[in-house]
């Protein structure tokens, strides 16, 4: 039986430009592969994001597909995207999910592991 699976990494940099703490605004980009790590075709359809300020707050962003695509993937086939988020703290955290689902119309959920928001250039 096919075993359908997304795998993601994700790579954070501060966004100077989105970043003002007279304002408590701190931007940054990360950018996310997502690779079929499975052996059947399936398509990206929505997300679901938990952003984590340094508080404790949670904002949760939903909406369909990634940065306007919906992408399909063959097995061993991959699809890179950048966003960005604001916080208002220096630091803090996003987890999340893709909803997929497979030619043959099987849903499925991949999940990505917690990552940092932070500057690391000036973490001690």
């Amino acid at each position: 039986m096919a075993k359908p699976r997304f795998t993601s990494t994700v790579a954070v940099r501060p966004l100077p430009e989105q970043t003002d703490p007279a304002q408590q605004r701190y931007g940054f980009a990360y950018t996310v592969t997502i690779v079929n790590s499975g052996d059947v075709a399936a398509q990206l359809v929505a997300r679901h994001w938990q952003i984590t300020d340094h508080h404790g707050r949670v904002q949760e962003v939903r909406g369909l597909g990634v940065v306007g695509h919906q992408p399909l993937l063959k097995p061993g086939e991959q699809f890179e995207y950048t966003s960005w988020a604001q916080i208002p703290t220096p630091q803090g955290s996003m987890q999340g999910r893709f909803f997929c689902i497979t030619e043959d119309a099987v849903w499925f959920e991949s999940p990505v592991a917690e990552f940092a928001l932070a500057d690391t250039a000036t973490l001690h």
